[in-house]
């Protein structure tokens, strides 16, 4: 992709971790650590959706997720996910497929800022339907672990289209799909709700520069 061309990022689950310099060939070809610098320059136009509150999916209709805030592990996940057809998003695949893993790194180092810690006063406890999702998701909604995505403040209509995704094959991650595959509308519409209230939360991009780095 050339530098500066834009794309959607949606909100996929792990991103393997391999250290080391020379231990084999494979380990040499793993990306550095993200360079937030570098991802502004190749995604500044992303924030024509990602950077506009309130910004909707065209169809089908829901909200284009909040970045900021979240962990960059998991941002470089999912668009590798969307890059590599796990995720079914033509825009997104089609925008991410000429990504290297390098590029992807820098690109989520850049969006996801400073991930949310959780507040000092926890949540009341969760709706029955929510339960299951704290394990991974928090029960303040900051993930565990940065493999899982946190979900405090995001949009519901978005953690409800996600939802449907996983349980109807457009995510293909095996864990979700079983998690999904028994919820039933009325619980969706719980978590969503439970999440989306969260706050701290995850934010909508904000960054006025333009297109001539400014």
């Amino acid at each position: 992709m050339r530098r500066g061309r834009g794309f959607f990022l949606g909100a996929g689950l792990t991103l393997g971790c391999l250290l080391g310099l020379t231990a084999t060939p494979l380990l040499a070809q793993q990306p550095a650590a993200g360079d937030a610098t570098r991802g502004k320059e190749l995604s500044y136009t992303c924030l024509g959706c990602h950077g506009i509150d309130g910004y909707k999916n065209a169809y089908p209709m829901y909200s284009v997720p909040k970045l900021e805030g979240q962990h960059p592990e998991y941002l470089a996940a999912a668009l590798t996910g969307y890059r590599d057809g796990d995720r079914a998003h033509l825009t997104m695949h089609s925008q991410a497929s000429t990504l290297s893993d390098q590029d992807i790194q820098d690109i989520a180092t850049f969006f996801a800022g400073k991930p949310l810690t959780a507040a000092a006063t926890k949540p009341a406890a969760p709706p029955q339907s929510v339960a299951l999702c704290t394990s991974c998701h928090g029960a303040d909604g900051v993930a565990i672990a940065p493999a899982y995505p946190s979900l405090a403040g995001q949009h519901a209509d978005y953690i409800v289209r996600a939802l449907d995704e996983y349980k109807n094959g457009g995510r293909k991650n095996p864990i979700m799909k079983g998690f999904a595959a028994n919820l039933k509308d009325a619980d969706i519409g719980v978590i969503a709700h439970y999440f989306s209230t969260l706050q701290p939360g995850l934010k909508t991009e904000h960054r006025p520069y333009t297109s001539l780095g400014q």
